[in-house]
Parts: C-alpha cells; sequence; structure tokens
C-alpha cells in the first residue's frame, strides 16, 4: 500500500475522480474563512505548471489559472466586471504584453546636477 500527501486545494470533482480509479483518498472541506490563502497558494502551483506545460497542454493550463482567478474573485466577493474594468484601464495607461517589450535597466537621473 502507498500513501500519497498532497495537502492542497483541488477541484471539487477529483475525488470522484480518484474513487472512480479504484484509489481511496482523505478529504476535508476548508471552511470559507481559511479558503482564500489556499487559493492563492493554488494560483501559484498552477501558474508553475503552466509555465512548464508542452505547446498542446499549454490551453489546459490556461484554463486551470483562469477557473482558480475566477474562485479567488468569487471567493473575495470581486465582480467579473470590476476585473475587466480595471484590466482595460491598466492596458490603456500601460499598455499590455503584445509588443515583447523586455526593461533591461533604468537609471535616476541624479537632481543635485541640475
Amino acid at each position: 500500500m502507498k500513501t500519497v500527501i498532497y495537502n492542497k486545494l483541488v477541484r471539487d470533482r477529483i475525488p470522484e475522480y480518484i474513487k472512480r480509479k479504484g484509489i481511496v483518498s482523505e478529504t476535508s472541506i476548508i471552511p470559507n474563512n481559511k479558503r482564500l490563502p489556499l487559493l492563492l497558494a493554488k494560483l501559484t502551483e498552477e501558474a508553475d505548471e503552466a509555465t512548464t506545460a508542452k505547446p498542446e497542454k499549454l490551453a489546459e493550463e490556461l484554463a486551470d489559472i483562469l477557473e482558480v482567478i475566477e474562485a479567488i474573485a468569487s471567493h473575495a466577493n470581486i465582480a467579473w466586471e470590476q476585473i475587466s474594468e480595471i484590466k482595460k484601464q491598466k492596458n490603456e495607461e500601460r499598455g499590455g504584453f503584445n509588443n515583447g517589450i523586455f526593461l533591461i535597466s533604468t537609471t535616476e537621473q541624479d537632481k543635485t546636477n541640475e
């Protein structure tokens, strides 16, 4: 018998999926007031998986990231429309990530010589 310890938040139907494979799992329900840190940790986990995903799996990993972001927003009572509006404003003010600009350095001018 082999036991693997996960201690992480998983999708709601993962215990069913595990059971169908003939594996016994131990789970608990995390209270609402303790979920946000676990959701944020899950976001990091999913983002890490996206950085190493093969091209054919990237869409799947991005879908996982989006699912976690939606859960975080819902849990924090942030409307998706609010996130979309902030995204739009930031894009208008600072641009997006479409042009591939890579910032190497900045140099602040010495103000005493002015």
